[in-house]
């Protein structure tokens, strides 16, 4: 098994993967070069939606469109990613935050994390937004938020802190509500820092490792049980697709990379894919 690029996207910043089981379709975004991509592996196109601002993250909506956590909240999008409204906007001060890695939960909600953007002190935080709009943090503060998913049987929640290198497990109760939290995960200085990740349909945790060139699988105990080279410095996040969720996808980043980084890694901003021995599962909608 091995990576190879889907899409020769270029992307400044790819990020947020997210399968359509309806659509056979893989959407994802450009934080830094704002816009809402859909590609379609059985042609090869990609079509870009133009955002007017940077768009960290989005889920399915039960009804059609999105949610999306942008820099200055998270909105409800349509079908064709037009802005609807702003659901929520727990940040203090958008013009040094903004929203980065989320992912809907089993319970319909969205949670999603912020980027301290000087990243001097842990500014960012993670929050779980209801279809009513109800927002509450969760966790301890971060840089940057990073890394959720669930595992299969909605009793762990997973979120990383990507300047930490580590990645935290928290305990669910049958409500969604967070009962526990502890360290799920750390990786050595200079190996690479856990970014996105997905969970497949045995509960193993697939964090891409941004500076790291690889995605790394752990076990529910968080043990190392594989790596996977990905041709690019800095893969950013992960996600499960195809009619049999059995192919990986992976963003990656070329924004603000040295010449000498792109000069070595090409690929860097494209989108790769990966055929894997285990599935993913379906991405549950936000109720709102």
């Amino acid at each position: 098994m091995g990576f190879e690029t889907a899409y020769v996207a270029q992307a400044a910043l790819g990020e947020c993967p997210l399968w359509s089981v309806r659509e056979q379709a893989l959407y994802w975004v450009d934080i830094e070069s704002p816009s809402l991509n859909r590609f379609d592996p059985a042609t090869g196109e990609n079509t870009a939606i133009p955002m007017d601002e940077n768009i960290g993250c989005i889920g399915f909506r039960a009804g059609g469109g999105f949610v999306a956590g942008m820099r200055s909240g998270v909105w409800l999008l349509d079908d064709a990613g037009r802005k609807e409204r702003l659901l929520a906007n727990p940040q203090p001060d958008t013009s040094i935050s903004r929203f980065n890695d989320g992912r809907v939960d089993p319970w319909g909600r969205f949670w999603a994390g912020t980027i301290h953007e000087p990243r001097d002190r842990a500014g960012g935080a993670l929050y779980v937004i209801g279809a009513d709009g109800s927002c509450g943090a969760v966790g301890k503060p971060v840089r940057t938020s990073n890394g959720v998913a669930f595992s299969p049987d909605a009793r762990t929640a997973y979120h990383s802190d990507t300047p930490a290198h580590v990645v935290y497990r928290y305990a669910l109760d049958a409500d969604g509500g967070v009962t526990d939290a502890g360290i799920f995960a750390e990786f050595e200085h200079g190996t690479g820092r856990p970014d996105g990740a997905a969970v497949d349909a045995e509960g193993c945790y697939w964090t891409a490792l941004f500076e790291g060139g690889r995605v790394a699988k752990l076990s529910p105990e968080g043990a190392v049980l594989a790596e996977y080279p990905v041709p690019a410095r800095c893969p950013t996040m992960c996600a499960f697709g195809g009619p049999d969720l059995r192919t990986l996808y992976v963003t990656s980043a070329r924004h603000k990379r040295p010449d000498d980084e792109l000069a070595e890694w090409p690929e860097s901003g494209n989108l790769f894919a990966m055929r894997t021995d285990v599935a993913g599962r379906a991405e549950p909608d936000f109720a709102g």
